[in-house]
């Protein structure tokens, strides 16, 4: 039932996109503030409650009462799941704006591609040249895909649609407590830091399979050490030596050459790799739910 339940909630986040007012990032993240606010005298014991209220004690709940659900009506607990996935993957959230971006950049029109782009990354671009539009796309879109698509159905096939709530309330966790660092804050990114360290690699393995094999794992294992954030270098290493493209590489911030390190080979970030990352993307998820769809027709057979 997996499959199906993964596969409805994935038409449906296609096709009826969540209102914003629904999606974890909206009202989880006013959760998150509150809990700082109440709990955060800097010490790590009090962050780890503040962490147990806001993403554990949900994810149990979700839990506990689809198993109830389960046992007395199965079909219900799967449409249940559904629904939960459905409010959790962010489906679009990867595409549109990357299509949206690359439409402006081979209109030209880079005005347009630079507000969309920092709309979407939250990052200034207004120094960016078309190059530096593409190469942070290209990066945003990888991150994106992961982050609300990969990494919560990865868990969502280990632990249910309570593993998928787990994942992603302890990513908005992650990111609203990430401005300072303090005890209380460090308890939420190494949570996030244990819970993404084997969908990460998951992910830039799946980078690997639909795109070029050999430069991805090179990349990967020559590149992305060299990144900020090793777990990002990795997604983005091997997602780049999957493209053929070069990311990474200098940027202008708010006045001052923002120095990242290259990653990736082949060609300069265009349009054109911008799309060939969304079909990347989509190779990842049709292989994904392939898998999905052997491990269950694995389990038919078994039973």
């Amino acid at each position: 039932m997996s499959f199906l339940v993964l596969l409805g909630a994935l038409w449906l986040a296609h096709h009826w996109p969540p209102p914003s007012v629904l999606t974890v990032n909206h009202w989880h993240g006013a959760l998150a503030q509150v809990l700082e606010r109440s709990f955060n005298d800097g010490r790590a014991a009090h962050g780890v409650i503040a962490w147990s209220l806001g993403v554990m004690l949900p994810a149990a709940i979700v839990g506990a009462v689809l198993l109830m659900l389960h046992h007395w009506a199965a079909p219900l607990a799967s449409l249940a799941g559904m629904g939960i996935l459905y409010l959790l993957l962010d489906f679009r959230g990867f595409s549109t704006p990357a299509e949206e971006i690359a439409s402006a950049l081979r209109d030209s029109n880079a005005p347009a591609a630079r507000s969309r782009l920092a709309t979407w990354s939250g990052q200034p671009t207004e120094a960016f040249g078309a190059q530096e539009v593409a190469c942070l796309a290209i990066e945003t879109t990888l991150l994106r895909a992961h982050y609300g698509l990969f990494a919560p159905i990865f868990w969502f096939v280990l632990l249910g649609p309570a593993g998928a709530v787990l994942y992603r309330l302890s990513q908005s966790m992650d990111t609203t407590w990430g401005g300072t660092d303090t005890a209380f804050n460090q308890v939420a990114r190494r949570i996030f830091y244990g819970l993404d360290w084997l969908p990460a690699r998951f992910t830039a393995i799946g980078f690997a399979v639909v795109g070029d094999f050999e430069d991805a794992l090179y990349c990967w294992r020559t590149q992305a050490s060299a990144w900020p954030d090793r777990t990002k270098g990795i997604m983005l290493a091997s997602g780049a030596g999957a493209l053929g493209v070069h990311l990474g590489g200098t940027l202008p911030n708010r006045g001052i050459l923002e120095f990242r390190p290259e990653l990736g080979l082949g060609d300069a970030a265009d349009a054109d790799y911008l799309m060939s990352a969304v079909g990347l993307i989509w190779r990842v998820l049709v292989l994904m739910l392939v898998l999905l769809l052997l491990l269950t027709f694995s389990h038919w057979l078994g039973s």
